[in-house]
């Protein structure tokens, strides 16, 4: 079987593969037109975000079996195409849920304890403690929305805080020993904070606008590490501004590229999150750390190899 490998991955996906009698070829640099002109000489695909695989590249993947990404998210593939041509997907949000949930954990406590800010202060000589008295997590109410790998791991991470975890769900009968399942209005009526752990679709596009978070009834922080346009950017500014939100942990941004390389734009509702001291923003990096690398990878090839034999 042969496999192309379009995005730069932990060199073990390659190893292990080829040990099994896989062809791995890899190539990191080819536009989406060049790679249409070859992709039909391959059976395995293996992505992260570079190139989007639409309904016209699956089509002219003439022999295709399967994709598989090293990641959570699928919004770059075609899925119903995939699904039509008996394509196999294959993702690995096993692999970076740890590390998801750790990076939750630590934006919050840096934001709410002004840590960022006391520090840069200190290392300018100003000494301030009432200006930069925290904000505990004891005690408040964190709700999660989408109960996934993502989700309860944040959820598992959260129960040495003394916090009470809610979680809302599509899917029924969730509730474990770390989070308990709600509606979204009793979701929206108890939440202190929010957190977003799920995929994007035309359903969660702009999930959280102006309307939602007037439905929110206590002023709360907001927490985003899953897509960037899961959140409509001009409402989580206007209630900065008017106070409903707090604070903002942002991994993801609206204006991100779709290979979430880089910004893809800039704009006022931007310039306003970058310059607050109620916002922190990190460059999409909440599911990488050095052990997610390799986790994610051999997930990834773990899956392949239980459903292709070589």
């Amino acid at each position: 079987m042969k496999i192309l490998q379009l995005d730069k991955n932990h060199q073990l996906i390659s190893e292990q593969l080829t040990a099994k009698g896989f062809v791995v070829e890899e190539d990191h640099v080819s536009t989406y037109d060049e790679v249409l002109e070859k992709i039909h000489n391959y059976e395995g695909v293996i992505i992260r975000s570079r190139i989007p695989l639409d309904e016209n590249f699956l089509t002219k993947a003439s022999h295709l079996k399967f994709i598989a990404r090293v990641g959570a998210g699928m919004e770059n593939i075609d899925l119903e195409t995939a699904e039509q041509l008996n394509i196999k997907l294959i993702n690995s949000p096993e692999g970076n849920r740890d590390s998801v949930a750790e990076h939750v954990v630590g934006m919050l406590l840096i934001l709410m304890n002004r840590l960022f800010i006391a520090s840069n202060e200190v290392k300018n000589g100003i000494w301030k403690r009432e200006e930069n008295r925290g904000d505990e997590l004891v005690g408040k109410t964190f709700g999660i929305i989408g109960y996934g790998n993502m989700g309860k791991a944040t959820a598992k991470r959260l129960s040495g805080f003394g916090v009470e975890v809610i979680f809302h769900d599509i899917l029924p009968d969730l509730s474990d020993e770390f989070a308990t399942q709600v509606c979204l209005e009793e979701l929206q009526k108890r939440a202190d904070i929010l957190s977003l752990h799920i995929p994007l679709t035309p359903e969660t596009h702009y999930l959280i606008d102006e309307n939602f978070i007037s439905k929110m009834e206590k002023n709360f922080y907001f927490v985003n590490t899953a897509r960037g346009k899961n959140l409509k950017t001009k409402a989580l500014v206007q209630a900065i501004e008017s106070g409903k939100v707090l604070g903002a942990c942002l991994d993801v941004l609206e204006y991100e590229k779709s290979s979430f390389e880089n910004l893809e734009t800039e704009n006022q509702d931007l310039q306003f999150l970058l310059d607050s001291e109620k916002v922190i923003v990190t460059p999409h990096i909440a599911g990488w750390t050095s052990q997610s690398k390799i986790k994610l990878a051999q997930i990834i090839v773990d899956k392949i190899l239980e459903n292709f034999k070589n």
